[in-house]
């Protein structure tokens, strides 16, 4: 039988826990912005099991507000947690009271005395018309021509220097303001604005590429910060 005093009781927190537990606020929102209103995602506080809803997004899905209480479902999660020791979230099916089918899943949240704190779960509604629920992830044209933000998915870090460069290099030349011979500079100061430089070795394969010094890099980067620095 799982022992609520294990969860309820607030002096055996330590002080950051409700920080620890806030930054999943933010990660619900995420989650839920990115699959769209189908999807319901809770966190749940352990401090009182009888109000533990401390963050929900899309709660029509299950009619649930913040301070809603606990499932049964999350209380055997917990229980089964204490017996094995398992944190292996699994994904399962369930209803909500309107008769939907539901694709959940739920993990638990550890605070810093390694003890559960909170739960955090997902639920994906069903029984909407596919249609529905794909129209979420599929922007129509106009979408595409105006949100559509560039990002590189590499797998070391050379692949997002030179795909950062060589967009850098295009914008420069798309840029008529910007003669030949000031061509490396401008470039040097986009790869700065872009927090490229923040790789170690940023700096060797950019003057390779573009056929400078690392000393000239480092002067452009010089100027341009002086530049950023004089404009604030």
């Amino acid at each position: 039988m799982i022992n609520l005093n294990d969860f309820t009781n607030v002096e055996c927190l330590f002080e950051d826990d409700d920080d620890r537990l806030a930054n999943y606020f933010r990660i619900a929102e995420t989650v839920a912005d990115l699959i769209g209103p189908h999807c319901e995602v809770v966190v749940h506080s352990l401090k009182n099991l009888e109000t533990s809803v401390a963050k929900i997004v899309n709660g029509h899905m299950t009619g649930r507000t913040i301070g809603s209480p606990i499932t049964d479902l999350g209380l055997k999660m917990l229980r089964v947690y204490q017996e094995t020791g398992n944190l292996t979230p699994k994904a399962y099916f369930t209803h909500n009271a309107e008769g939907q089918l539901l694709k959940s899943a739920t993990t638990i949240i550890l605070g810093a005395s390694g003890k559960p704190i909170g739960l955090f779960c997902l639920n994906i509604n069903l029984s909407l018309p596919f249609s529905e629920i794909i129209s979420t992830f599929t922007p129509d044209t106009a979408e595409v021509a105006e949100k559509t933000t560039p990002e590189r998915f590499s797998t070391n870090s050379t692949e997002v220097i030179l795909g950062a460069l060589e967009q850098a290099i295009r914008d420069v030349e798309a840029d008529p303001s910007v003669t030949q011979k000031a061509s490396n500079k401008a470039v040097t100061k986009l790869l700065l604005e872009r927090d490229i430089f923040e790789f170690k070795e940023a700096t060797v394969l950019v003057a390779e590429k573009l056929g400078i010094t690392r000393h000239a890099i480092y002067k452009y980067i010089r100027e341009s910060k002086t530049q950023i620095t004089s404009k604030e």
